[in-house]
């Protein structure tokens, strides 16, 4: 799939795949800048220590409604953590 930016150049979208639960720390950020409600927050599915050896909260970042993702990637240009994987499909 190729799309074009408006001066015309190439542009391939990148859909998001999955985000790495154990990096992730529930912050919202890529929830916040996602227009598309293709995020939400959800409870761990896991119980530990992060790498800070301290569990830094009970929240972390699921994907909801990946058919509404566009593949602008936003997500994974805000999260600090670099917690989101996308593909060109």
């Amino acid at each position: 799939m190729v799309g074009y930016t408006r001066d015309g150049k190439e542009w391939v979208p990148k859909f998001i795949e999955s985000i790495d639960v154990n990096k992730c720390m529930g912050c919202g950020r890529c929830f916040k800048v996602c227009s598309r409600g293709v995020l939400e927050l959800i409870e761990k599915p896991f119980h530990g220590n992060d790498e800070f050896g301290d569990d830094m909260g009970n929240k972390v970042m699921s994907i909801a409604n990946s058919g509404n993702c566009i593949g602008c990637e936003a997500c994974s240009r805000i999260c600090t953590k670099k917690c989101h994987v996308h593909v060109a499909i």
